[in-house]
């Protein structure tokens, strides 16, 4: 089995009979029917439509939690000035400069957002490429198998893979839900064997869907580097799509998925960021740009899975980082019960120091825009001797095991990622957040803030919130009389997914399907996630 250059192929499913795998096979092909892969068009005025999306809120969740890896969903708040007689004179007015009040409205106070360090659990048999929960149902591939597991821990093989071309197996697989039963699985993967012919008729076809990099072993091998996509009925049996997704170079783990915002297809590529060459030389594309760029995180997005543009740079070594370290893989995932809000999980290596790798936590709301979460340094390597001690990496997908824990999959070797790997051993094992305790919405004395008015999803809200003896959360409707922060049920101590309630009623008051607007007061508490139910 070839080792692919950024991960072990370390450990398979425990074996077992395959008297599962028609039953297996039949709950595969229960999913939801497809959704509408284009975007509707809108009104904004009578005869003025548009298929853009509408900035405004209130915001619609596609899951029913809201975790805060980023301000996304809280309020920025505003602000007015008031005369003496209480009226507004925002901007307007002719005050003298002493004479108005400053009011703000809705202003977040006294609030911060920090990651938490997951335990490491393991070594322990996992599937090493990809794992996805599907309700209770927890589903992972290796290179070349197929593999389910009841509770996320324990795992049996289920099939052997059947591949057509995919010489390195299968690395990570997706669900999309806007396709036809045939291709209701997806997966993609890279390859160095495209040749001049075929690249020519390539271009022919897509003169734009190719980068230079993609011709980095050209002049040795007339070879060209190429994305490819695969699609399954089943995730057992794969059919490599005719042509290349994108002609580019991107080699080993790339992630992908279907947005259901965008009604788009996304791939995360193993970009680079380098300079343009000059124009003063003869291009030497063998030789001018791997040394000196720095490994990165690319994106791409289309209407069609079978046609990607080349991808675009969305995250680089920032000046936060050390200049040797770079951005080796991305580890693209979303949080459990909330597909809209994404995080990544990249292995940083500092290659030219010490050839170490440490994993960090960097979050999205739209997939496009990507911060770095403060104390998002989660891993790093263990110490020389150890199972992990050489490098570590994550894989997708976050899960949620049955006991409300969160789980990353997560691989490592002995030794170094670039050193002689005659006696390379690794293992496998998860991240784990107790409680889906990942990132918290804190405030270390007395914060506030006003959630963004979205639509709600749910008749009772849950919080998973932990907090001093003596302070403790409480949460009002706006609007309501009824659910004021006054009347809210005291929230302190260890709460996991604990109902809000004010005077014992847990109903938010407000229908399923209409906006709510909720605020929060925090006092030495920590907040970790919402949920409507």
């Amino acid at each position: 089995m070839r080792i692919p250059s950024h991960a072990p192929n370390i450990g398979r499913c425990p074996s077992s009979r395959l008297t599962g795998v028609l039953l297996s096979a039949a709950i595969l092909l229960l999913w939801a029917a497809p959704v509408r892969s284009e975007t509707p068009s809108r009104e904004v005025f009578p005869g003025i439509a548009t298929a853009r999306q509408i900035p405004g809120e209130p915001y619609d969740l596609l899951g029913n939690r809201i975790v805060f890896t980023n301000w996304y969903y809280v309020h920025p708040g505003d602000l007015d000035w008031i005369n003496k007689e209480g009226k507004s004179v925002y901007v307007s007015g002719n005050e003298d400069p002493d004479a108005a009040i400053f009011a703000g409205k809705e202003p977040p106070r006294g609030i911060r957002l920090m990651a938490r360090k997951p335990n490491v659990v393991g070594p322990m048999e996992l599937p090493h490429r990809c794992i996805m929960q599907d309700g209770r149902l927890y589903r992972g591939w290796t290179d070349n198998e197929y593999c389910e597991s009841a509770d996320g821990m324990q795992w049996e093989k289920k099939a052997n893979l059947v591949l057509d071309q995919e010489a390195d197996g299968i690395h990570q697989v997706f669900v999309d839900p806007s396709a036809p039963p045939a291709e209701r699985y997806k997966s993609i993967w890279v390859t160095d064997s495209m040749t001049p012919e075929q690249f020519k008729d390539y271009m022919q076809k897509r003169p734009d869907g190719w980068e230079p990099r993609a011709l980095l072993h050209y002049g040795d091998t007339q070879k060209v580097n190429c994305i490819r996509g695969s699609v399954s009925p089943d995730g057992i049996t794969w059919k490599t799509l005719p042509d290349p997704l994108v002609v580019e170079y991107a080699d080993t783990l790339n992630t992908g998925y279907f947005d259901l915002s965008l009604r788009k297809y996304v791939i995360y590529t193993r970009y680079w960021s380098v300079g343009p060459y000059t124009e003063s030389q003869p291009v030497n594309i063998r030789n001018s740009w791997t040394g000196c760029g720095r490994r990165a995180i690319g994106r791409s997005e289309s209407n069609d899975f079978r046609q990607f543009p080349p991808s675009q740079l969305i995250l680089e070594t920032p000046p936060t980082m050390q200049p040797s370290e770079v951005l080796y893989t991305n580890c693209h995932t979303t949080i459990p019960g909330a597909p809209d809000q994404h995080v990544m999980f990249p292995a940083v290596w500092n290659a030219s120091v010490n050839d170490t790798t440490r994993i960090v936590l960097a979050s999205s709301h739209d997939g496009l825009n990507w911060h770095w979460v403060p104390g998002g340094d989660l891993l790093e390597t263990a110490e020389h001797g150890q199972w992990n001690g050489g490098c570590v990496w994550a894989s997708p997908n976050l899960i949620e095991l049955p006991n409300g824990d969160w789980a990353l999959p997560y691989s490592a070797h002995n030794i170094p990622h670039k050193y002689p790997r005659g006696q390379r051993k690794g293992g496998t094992g998860y991240a784990v957040w107790p409680k889906g305790r990942m990132v918290a919405l804190e405030a270390p004395d007395q914060g506030q803030f006003t959630l963004i008015t979205i639509i709600n999803p749910g008749a009772s809200l849950k919080v998973n919130a932990v907090s001093k003896r003596t302070g403790g959360i409480r949460v009002e409707v706006a609007g309501d009389p009824e659910r004021k922060f006054e009347k809210c049920d005291p929230l302190f101590g260890d709460r996991f997914w604990t109902p809000v309630s004010w005077q014992g009623k847990t109903d938010l008051g407000r229908e399923k399907g209409k906006p709510v607007t909720l605020r929060f007061k925090l006092d030495q508490a920590e907040l970790y996630g919402l949920q409507f139910d």
